[in-house]
């Protein structure tokens, strides 16, 4: 068997005891004894069930810079080469009742961007989310829609955080040794990825329509990369939200049909859009992944943090 072999996602008090044994010792015994110290852990939490978050959330987009005249037919596919706008780089933070705070996407921070982009109003993506009453140190899951470096760089910005990612996402992208695989990817996004990795803070998501954590759950399709996702969560209430995240970069490629510039395959891309159009409640709670509009059609509480709805 080998030593590299991971078990099928289960309650993290497996997880961890998994991870605390030695490869060479990773038996069928060895796996007994850890499914019953698993179903110790599931009694000793039992006291604490009453105070379980019940999988509603808030959800908050919260901006931490601006990429200004960028142009439009890099978001919309077959829009007027003459077009630009300024976009909004963001986060999404989903808080349920009990305190537990979960990441759409990390951002970005490394110099090198940073020189190449020139964003406008950057702030640190830590910042930001601590300015949105947020302590960075306080969260414990990252879900990265994709790799690439706008929405993957900034993890290590949340020292505390699970990262979520797709298992053929990683497994196309990050070599064995921290290399990139694909163009699409950053070598040092890569190199940080497998590090994750090694350390055991990345959780693979085998596949589409996964329930990851209560009343959140993951969809692929949308093929903005080779196993990009999107996010669907219960909001506090009931009602389904869905953040595209860049599976649609705007409201016009929601509104007009119209599928994103950059994707491995058009019509993928389109009937993503309709299943988030479908999985949400409401049309208004899809929330597309770099649309200034976003913070002034939910202009509440302000000062780069929009409430949705």
């Amino acid at each position: 068997m080998p030593d590299n072999l991971e078990p099928p996602m289960r309650s993290s008090c497996f997880m961890s005891s998994w991870r605390r044994s030695p490869a060479r010792v990773r038996t069928v015994a060895t796996r007994v004894l850890l499914l019953a110290a698993t179903a110790a852990c599931a009694r000793g939490s039992a006291s604490s069930a009453s105070t379980a978050p019940a999988g509603e959330y808030t959800l908050d987009a919260i901006r931490f810079g601006t990429l200004a005249n960028f142009p439009v037919r890099g978001l919309v596919a077959g829009a007027d080469s003459s077009r630009r706008m300024d976009v909004a780089v963001m986060v999404w933070a989903l808080r349920d009742r009990g305190g537990h705070t979960v990441l759409v996407d990390a951002g970005f921070h490394r110099q090198k961007f940073l020189d190449q982009w020139k964003p406008q109003d950057y702030r640190l993506p830590s910042d930001a989310v601590r300015a949105a009453g947020i302590d960075p140190d306080s969260v414990r899951d990252i879900i990265v829609t994709h790799i690439h470096w706008d929405h993957a760089d900034g993890v290590d910005l949340f020292p505390n955080a699970r990262v979520w990612l797709q298992r053929e996402e990683f497994e196309y992208y990050v070599g064995a040794e921290g290399q990139p695989l694909q163009p699409a990817i950053d070598p040092g996004v890569s190199a940080l990825y497998r590090r994750l990795y090694a350390s055991g803070r990345v959780q693979l998501v085998d596949g589409d329509d996964v329930e990851i954590l209560p009343g959140i759950r993951v969809f692929t399709g949308g093929k903005h990369t080779m196993a990009s996702q999107f996010v669907s969560a219960t909001l506090v209430g009931g009602a389904t939200a869905v953040v595209a995240s860049d599976n649609a970069y705007l409201y016009e490629n929601l509104d007009g049909q119209r599928p994103i510039a950059q994707t491995l395959d058009s019509l993928s891309n389109l009937r993503a859009q309709a299943r988030m159009l479908r999985l949400a409640t409401r049309r208004e709670l899809v929330v597309p992944g770099h649309d200034p509009a976003l913070f002034t059609r939910f202009a509440t509480p302000g000062l780069g943090v929009a409430r949705i709805p």
